[in-house]
């Protein structure tokens, strides 16, 4: 994966900011290229770009709502989707701020649509401790869905080391970051504040999103998913950043793999130390866990 982005850096290097900014890995390009090596995984990547394509907020409206006396409503799921009346609430307010953070023609878009109900849902790990929501809005003329999910925006982790970002509102500093970044962002993209400061992100719930289970590919299909991944990234930090001056860092031998590999080794088995004390405390009773289910 490293040596695909070194690599693919030091072409993006020598081209156009134009060109660079164009430049994106299609889904259809993924699948013929797929196809014509005969990978193993052939089945999981079309089954994979199959549901992502069905992975879109009308599929999803008899999954997440019920009809109560005539009004569209998300249906609960305890502990992960709840509604409440306190603090976490997302009022009207902010999602009338969220829409005057988008350009005009996509506000043009969103006023199209109505709220109709608000959830609280539980974040996935890389956000625990973090407020999110999920919210229904619904087209009053065809009653077309669309879910919008409302997260929690806090300081960059690097700040502490490389400085406050120039962006004082965190979801604006998301927001921008993916924008940037991302080859086809989510035209729904926005930000907004809290009623007691916090600063929120807002992007669509079900947009076509989907993932690699990277445990059912084989070897040889895994190098090549980790070399898209490598060349994804490059183009990303190169549409941010100086595509030379990172290729000019990276150099034209293996340096920087070796060196990107050997840390990711030790970060793992850090990890692995760290659940195990985590489990002995557990044993022993200093903290209490509980079963997910």
């Amino acid at each position: 994966m490293v040596a695909a982005y070194r690599q693919r850096m030091a072409q993006l290097s020598t081209m156009a900011p134009l060109d660079v900014w164009y430049e994106r890995i299609d889904v259809d390009v993924v699948l013929a290229l797929a196809r014509k090596q005969k990978t193993s995984s052939l089945r999981t990547v079309e089954r994979v770009v199959a549901h992502a394509r069905h992975h879109t907020s009308l599929n999803a409206l008899p999954k997440l709502t019920e009809l109560i006396d005539g009004r569209r409503r998300i249906i609960e799921d305890p502990p992960l989707i709840l509604h409440t009346t306190d603090e976490f609430d997302v009022p009207q307010k902010v999602i009338e701020e969220y829409v005057d953070s988008m350009s005009p023609d996509r506000r043009t878009l969103l006023e199209r649509y109505r709220v109709v109900d608000a959830a609280r849902k539980v974040v996935g790990v890389g956000s625990v401790g973090t407020r999110c929501h999920v919210v229904l809005l619904m087209d009053p003329d065809d009653g077309g869905p669309l879910f919008l999910q409302v997260k929690e925006a806090e300081e960059s982790v690097l700040a502490r080391y490389a400085g406050p970002s120039e962006y004082g509102h965190q979801g604006e500093r998301v927001v921008t970051g993916q924008r940037l970044m991302q080859a086809a962002s989510d035209v729904f993209l926005g930000w907004a504040t809290g009623p007691f400061g916090h600063g929120y992100y807002v992007r669509q719930l079900r947009d076509m999103k989907g993932s690699v289970a990277i445990d059912l590919l084989t070897s040889e299909d895994l190098v090549r998913y980790a070399g898209l991944c490598g060349v994804t990234l490059a183009r990303a930090h190169a549409r941010s950043g100086d595509a030379a001056a990172i290729a000019g860092y990276l150099g034209s031998g293996d340096q920087f793999d070796r060196a990107i590999v050997a840390f990711a080794d030790q970060y793992a088995d850090q990890t692995e130390r760290d659940h195990a004390a985590l489990a002995d405390a557990v044993a022993a009773g200093r903290i209490e866990a509980m079963t997910g289910r």
